[in-house]
């Protein structure tokens, strides 16, 4: 049985403010890979995953860039060799699927992409450092920090008081503390985007491609935007899914993320009310005081689906969760339909169809044959690479306060998801030295980006991708009017998969400002 605790970590993944400086990061004329490091030949090995043929390796890079010649790490890779002629490939395609915190090699997916793109291109994907088989990163106790979040969960954060922060804090502190000493703090300073990056440029060497062709995903997109600033010359085509902000501060972002969930909400409460005949949400009823009714009420009286208690912060969990992908939207409305239907054993029905949906996984078929993970489809510790990543990559405030106000705004602007989503990034004003990336980049000398949003992402504002489009100096914007968080490789939006797919193969990127209406 899995617990609710468990699937909080596995789901949560994502005012007065201390600047981080600009900078330029590393020099793009300068960085080169240290020759220890050059010209490794991959030992790729079978490593069947979810029936595809495909190889796994492993590249060696230096634990601190700047000191190429003390410790090193092995990343772990993933290939799936291209299905056409020899003679037709054009290289290798790097994916990473976001994160930060997710092992590629354990979310491979090579069927995702179009039939014309896996002719030419070796599709690959890895875990990048602290993460999955790339010497994962774990930390102290995963569930005292929850708790804390958990006791402060119902009271608005204007009527916290120091003696109600305290404990919150104290747990903060401690995660913090428990990270430096199972890692160590030279690892938590190197875990950063700027040091993967780095990483990436020697994968990328150690694929004998001359030049890098990526589809990076949420996070991966700050991985892709970084690395076309900071080797342009290397660079062939960069496709940025669902872009983040790589600037703000851990608390904008979680505003930011709070208030676009909102929006989120707000959409797939009018779908409800459009599509489902006894939706809760239709008419002039308040949907986030309902929600929280039906929440409540589940609290008290937890459903049994399955054997798990499902309760108010797991069905809250799970409608998070929905809110990933459109297609996860109808089952969500039947779930919360059901919740208020007379007939016995209605809501457990309609809540196990959700869960089902939601993490019910992949079910053999008679006779086939177990499908096995990738080497990182263990996550570990899912906080941790997450919250190290976070903490190195944006400044945060300095004491508890800071993260107090700006929860406050969270709570008053979502009600549903406001507040906590700013708690969960408390260790990072606790941390130690990191090698923070930089902010402000527009990647002068790097050929065309092409950068994907979506209008109603609920992880990954839109806003994020627009900025991020407008600052890069060769950048263009596809928007898609749905929702869902990412989105190109779904095969759901032919307007957005075509030109994509042209831009990978050929270099010719889609005209600037194409958008594409919901399916």
């Amino acid at each position: 049985m899995r617990s609710v605790r468990t699937w909080s970590a596995a789901v949560v993944t994502a005012a007065l403010l201390l600047a981080c400086p600009p900078s330029t990061g590393p020099d793009p004329a300068v960085e080169t890979i240290p020759p220890r490091f050059a010209g490794q030949d991959i030992a790729w090995g079978p490593c069947p995953v979810r029936g595809e043929p495909v190889e796994c390796g492993t590249v060696a890079v230096p634990l601190d860039h700047d000191r190429p010649d003390g410790e090193t790490l092995d990343l772990a890779l993933i290939r799936l060799p291209a299905t056409g002629a020899p003679e037709e490939r054009i290289g290798s395609l790097v994916i990473n699927p976001g994160g930060p915190g997710v092992p590629g090699t354990g979310l491979f997916h090579g069927s995702a992409f179009s039939e014309d793109v896996r002719s030419v291109f070796d599709l690959v994907s890895f875990d990048p450092r602290g993460v999955g088989a790339s010497d994962v990163l774990s930390c102290g106790d995963l569930y005292a920090l929850d708790d804390a979040r958990q006791d402060i969960a119902d009271v608005h954060p204007d009527h916290l008081t120091p003696v109600h922060l305290q404990p919150l804090d104290d747990a903060a502190r401690r995660y913090a503390a428990s990270c430096a000493e199972a890692a160590g703090e030279t690892f938590l300073a190197e875990i950063g985007t700027v040091n993967v990056v780095r990483d990436l440029e020697i994968v990328r060497d150690a694929l004998g491609d001359g030049t890098l062709t990526y589809v990076g995903y949420s996070y991966g997109a700050h991985i892709g935007a970084l690395y076309a600033h900071t080797y342009p010359a290397n660079t062939r085509a960069m496709v940025l899914d669902a872009a983040v902000d790589t600037d703000g501060s851990t608390v904008e972002i979680a505003l930011d993320q709070a208030v676009a969930f909102q929006g989120a909400w707000e959409r797939f409460v009018a779908h409800c009310a459009a599509t489902v005949e006894d939706c809760p949400f239709a008419g002039e009823t308040d949907p986030d005081a309902l929600a929280r009714e039906l929440l409540d009420a589940l609290d008290s009286d937890p459903a049994s689906v399955d054997g798990v208690p499902v309760d108010g912060r797991l069905l809250l969990l799970m409608a998070t969760s929905a809110l990933y992908r459109e297609e996860t939207w109808d089952p969500l409305a039947d779930a919360f339909a059901a919740l208020e239907r007379e007939e016995e054993g209605e809501p457990e029905k309609g809540l196990r169809v959700l869960y089902e949906e939601l993490f019910g996984g992949h079910v053999e078929e008679e006779g086939e044959e177990p499908v096995e993970p990738g080497p990182g489809g263990d996550h570990g510790d899912p906080r941790a690479a997450y919250t190290a990543v976070t903490c190195a990559d944006h400044a945060s405030p300095a004491g508890i306060e800071g993260y107090r106000d700006v929860a406050a705004e969270a709570a008053d602007r979502s009600p549903l998801f406001g507040a906590d989503s700013v708690w969960e990034h408390l260790p990072c004003a606790h941390w130690g030295r990191v090698e923070r990336p930089p902010t402000g980049f527009t990647a002068p000398d790097a050929p065309p980006v092409v950068i994907i949003g979506t209008v109603g992402d609920p992880v990954t504002p839109y806003a994020w991708s627009h900025d991020l489009a407008d600052r890069l100096d060769h950048a263009v914007l596809i928007t898609y009017e749905g929702g869902g968080h990412t989105l190109y490789g779904s095969g759901r939006v032919p307007c957005v998969e075509e030109p994509v797919d042209h831009y990978l193969l050929t270099g010719e990127p889609p005209p600037d400002g194409s958008r594409c209406p919901r399916v």
